[in-house]
């Protein structure tokens, strides 16, 4: 099993930490991450763009003039598409753009984007993120004493709620729970911070 080095919270070293080869030492799939990105995005958008149709414009109740006998084409409203100011055809309306893959290929990408974290040395293990109280400056301290100054994601155990409270206002820090570790946050972070009891929650899921 691949072993990486665990820190304390204070930045010094505390021996080491074997990682279970199957999650975080495979040969990363690239395209597959990809999928996994762009269904991730696609869930995101909001999906709320809409434009009128004729029904929705105002005004056009009245037929324009007689069916025949003026010489000009026959016209039901002046809210018809090909009336300026009419109606638009169509158009964007609000819909989902979120779909799924398969769960096999999630996993998998989950798994290449963990693997990549290990092979660029951007994963870094801490025994415990413990806090007397939600302060910003004791979890800025910690960063640097881990020599993390580049965006960083911070995967915390259920209930630590100062942990996350501390770092949820400093720049380039995002905090989620175990069970909430996803591809994109991952690619999108340069470090991937984990405590060790988030490491065994991802571990026990994704074993």
């Amino acid at each position: 099993m691949a072993n990486v080095t665990l820190f304390k919270q204070d930045g010094s070293q505390n021996g080491t930490v074997e990682l279970n080869d199957t999650i975080w030492a495979i040969e990363p799939n690239e395209n597959v991450v990809f999928d996994a990105v762009v269904m991730q995005r696609a869930s995101l958008r909001q999906g709320t763009h809409a434009v009128k149709n004729r029904s929705a414009v105002s005004g056009g109740g009245r037929k324009p003039w007689r069916q025949k006998g003026t010489g000009r084409a026959r016209q039901g409203s002046i809210r018809s598409p090909q009336w300026r100011g009419g109606g638009i055809v169509f158009g964007p309306t609000p819909r989902s753009y979120a779909y799924k893959l398969p769960k096999k290929v999630r996993r998998l990408a989950l798994k290449s984007v963990l693997s990549q974290k290990v092979l660029d040395a951007d994963l870094v293990v801490v025994d415990a993120l413990a806090f007397d109280a939600p302060k910003t400056k004791a979890f800025a301290q910690v960063l640097s004493g881990l020599n993390v100054d580049t965006k960083a994601l911070v995967v915390l155990e259920d209930g630590n709620d100062f942990a996350a409270l501390a770092a949820r206002n400093l720049p380039n820090v995002k905090v989620i729970p175990a069970d909430g570790v996803n591809v994109l946050d991952v690619v999108n972070y340069n470090k991937l911070i984990v405590t060790s009891a988030a490491l065994q929650k991802i571990e026990e899921v994704l074993a």
